[in-house]
Parts: C-alpha cells; structure tokens; sequence
C-alpha cells in the first residue's frame, strides 16, 4: 500500500505533539543531549533497532553526547508521511530512557 505524503497543515500539527521535533527543509528534525558518549551511543542502537522493527530508516547521526535524526520517506518521493512521525514518536518514548534531553 502506497504512503501519501502530508500536507503542511497535518505536519504542523503532529509537530505541535512532539515538542523539540521541526520540519527542516523537507524532513522531520530533532537533536538530543545525553550525558556522555556511550550513553549515545547506545541510543543510537535503540534507535537503529526500532527502525529496523518499522522497515524505515532516517538519518541518524552521533556526535559526543548528541544524537540527531532526520526523517523523511524515500518511497513518498522525499515527503514527509504518516510513517515518519511513528517513527519520530517511537524514539520520543524511548529518549527518556537513555536520560536523553
């Protein structure tokens, strides 16, 4: 089943459900802080574990003690969908775990 990419309205307001998320460019955007690099470092694996239980990926880059992702749907044509934000609301329920901020 094809993935329909969202207006703006309805980007707009999931965002307004997930606090620190933004739309940057054409993708869903947000950073965390944690305490010390392995603690990112194994949110990352978290993360990349519940990408792969989703079947979508985004961008995910580990700095020190940040963690950055980007999403978008590759197979929507780069929009942003339904599907990003499951997966945007997937990794704010596990950040607090990591002592993510």
């Amino acid at each position: 089943m094809p993935v329909e990419p969202l207006s703006q309205k309805e980007i707009e307001d999931r965002l307004a459900e997930l606090p620190g998320w933004s739309l940057d460019g054409d993708r869903i955007a947000r950073s965390y802080r944690l305490a010390s690099h392995f603690a990112a470092t194994a949110m990352v694996v978290h993360i990349a574990q519940t990408q792969e239980e989703l079947d979508h990926h985004s961008d995910l880059t580990l700095g020190y003690d940040t963690v950055s992702l980007t999403i978008h749907t590759h197979s929507a044509g780069g929009a942003v969908t339904e599907k990003d934000f499951e997966l945007a609301r997937r990794v704010e329920a596990l950040a607090p775990g990591h002592g993510a901020s």
